[in-house]
């Protein structure tokens, strides 16, 4: 027998199958998935310095130059106060706001260059990318809303333990909401121009309806309604509540500039108006997974 016949002949030993095992989802590894998307949005956060430099950029165009600049305008009617005292807490949930909406764009991008569908295939549920992603959002723009609040002497608003540490909970409980928010438009979005698009639309009204530039009272009737469904008025309102009450103004002054926001005649609690941003940031987020969960 020749040795083409022998080796004919010869049984071939089947190759070894490499077994995968997948490990079992458990509490403490959704945890340790959540805390891996997050801990990925801080570290691009702080690697992209030219990030936090362009997102200080548009709050303090606003409260320097905008609040300058109509300062004599404006003068008679603040009733004595600076006009960038007046808009200083709009301006801090405008830089939270920009900040979070953006790092909800991150989804965008992810879907873009192919690193979201990575994300998707591994052995974690999908709602703990989305929470991730919203915790991340949220302490990034927390943490941009931290310089303006070192900003805070240069408009003539004290550095106080309890306001710092106040306004620091409605930053984060405002971008906590935004970030759901624009997780929520951008899970059905596949193209970053999409979505800009998208923000521009929503996010600028919103920010010009909530009363952040100017005051709630005495609006005309269109406006206040506007103002009354607009949700970020339910983060400016507290917001000016509380530097407010750290403020020495007269009465005269707290009346036209802080009346609070009502509803019929009845002023709503500034506890009660955090409440519903963050119901709306919950309600959000779970639209969001649940869009998440139908993606491809």
């Amino acid at each position: 027998m020749s040795a083409t016949q022998e080796s004919v002949a010869t049984p071939v030993a089947p190759a070894e199958v490499v077994r995968v095992r997948v490990p079992p989802r458990t509490f403490r590894s959704e945890l340790r998935a959540m805390k891996i998307v997050w801990r990925r949005e801080l570290i691009r956060f702080v690697n992209d310095r030219m990030r936090i430099v362009t997102a200080l950029v548009q709050p303090l165009l606003f409260l320097f130059v905008l609040g300058s600049g109509l300062q004599q305008l404006s003068s008679a009617s603040t009733h004595g106060v600076d006009l960038k005292t007046f808009i200083y807490p709009g301006i801090l949930c405008i830089a939270v706001m920009f900040t979070a909406m953006f790092s909800a764009a991150s989804i965008v991008w992810d879907r873009e260059f192919g690193f979201l569908r990575e994300m998707m295939v591994a052995p974690v549920r999908r709602s703990s990318i989305v929470i991730g992603k919203c915790l991340g959002g949220a302490t990034v723009a927390s943490f941009q809303g931290v310089i303006l609040i070192c900003l805070a002497g240069a408009v003539h608003v004290p550095y106080d333990p309890a306001l710092i540490l106040g306004v620091l909970a409605l930053q984060l409980l405002l971008a906590f909401s935004i970030t759901a928010f624009g997780l929520m438009v951008a899970v059905r979005i596949k193209q970053m121009q999409s979505f800009m698009g998208v923000m521009q639309m929503i996010v600028m009204p919103m920010f010009f309806i909530s009363g952040a530039l100017f005051p709630v009272a005495n609006l005309p009737a269109w406006l206040a309604v506007l103002n009354r469904i607009d949700p970020l008025t339910y983060a400016v309102d507290p917001m000016r509540r509380l530097v407010f009450s750290h403020l020495d103004i007269s009465a005269a002054a707290r009346r036209a500039l802080d009346p609070g926001v009502t509803w019929w005649g009845w002023h709503v609690p500034a506890l009660l108006e955090a409440g519903v941003v963050l119901a709306l940031g919950l309600v959000m987020l779970g639209i969001a997974i649940w869009e998440f969960n139908g993606s491809e």
